[in-house]
């Protein structure tokens, strides 16, 4: 098990679904934590819950669409805590679900700068902190919308697929540098978002039982695995949560267990 102890990590859309999961569990591996999301209050109200832990929050609002937004979140937690050791960059909305001709072109759009340029501003960012601090690990959360075409999803899907793309890259051109970036592809999580795909009505996962989705503190473990030793096998590309093999070495349920 990898010890986080005084290990700084930054975790973006961190207010709530798999980013809150992720805030506490690492809050509870006495990790220090920064969050940054839209929703101020809600930001304030996990911080909160982690201080009145024992753990160390920090809570920046911000969007990861704006580049000056994530900077200030990486000044903050290097002039906080001294270094920034971990990115998790989670920020990623799906609504609305629409076929290609009947989407807004403005709010496709506004799903792009969140999904993709989100994540090329948390590495833009985030890189510079790491190479002063000698290392780290950047964890994009990724999809199988990456690899697949679904009905109602082009921006998800596009997007998704160019974040795994600047996953491969930044391994390429950071890796031999000590800083290990991995992507990783939950599957279908227990959060708001698979409400909303399940109100859609649209392309077959909005007709999954909602009993197949996993709960987000099991993305919070695969993301304290990608940390550690094992974490290495993957870098560069995603991995698979939905895996047997993945499930396995994190120490999770098999499928259909």
């Amino acid at each position: 098990m990898t010890d986080f102890r005084n290990k700084t990590i930054l975790v973006t859309g961190a207010s709530r679904g798999i980013g809150a999961a992720i805030v506490r569990w690492f809050a509870a591996e006495a990790a220090n934590v920064v969050m940054l999301a839209r929703s101020a209050d809600a930001l304030t109200d996990l911080s909160a819950e982690v201080t009145a832990a024992g753990g160390k929050a920090l809570a920046v609002a911000g969007s990861v669409a704006v580049h000056d937004d994530f900077a200030r979140a990486v000044a903050q937690a290097e002039s906080a805590f001294g270094s920034l050791d971990i990115l998790v960059n989670n920020a990623g909305v799906i609504d609305p679900i629409a076929r290609l001709a009947d989407s807004d072109p403005a709010v496709w759009g506004q799903t792009v700068d969140i999904n993709l340029k989100g994540v090329y501003h948390g590495l833009h960012a985030a890189i510079p902190a790491m190479r002063r601090a000698g290392g780290g690990t950047i964890i994009n959360i990724s999809s199988g919308a990456a690899t697949s075409a679904l009905e109602g999803w082009s921006h998800y899907c596009a997007a998704k697929a160019g974040a795994l793309s600047l996953t491969a890259c930044a391994a390429k051109e950071y890796g031999p540098e000590g800083i290990r970036v991995v992507g990783l592809s939950p599957g279908t999580v227990a959060t708001d978002m698979q409400v909303a795909i399940r109100a859609s009505g649209v392309n077959p996962v909005s007709q999954l039982d909602p009993a197949v989705h996993i709960p987000p503190e099991w993305v919070a473990r695969a993301a304290a695995f990608l940390c550690g030793a094992g974490g290495e096998a993957y870098a560069g590309t995603d991995l698979k949560l939905r895996s047997d093999e993945a499930r396995r070495a994190i120490g999770l349920p098999l499928a259909g267990a």
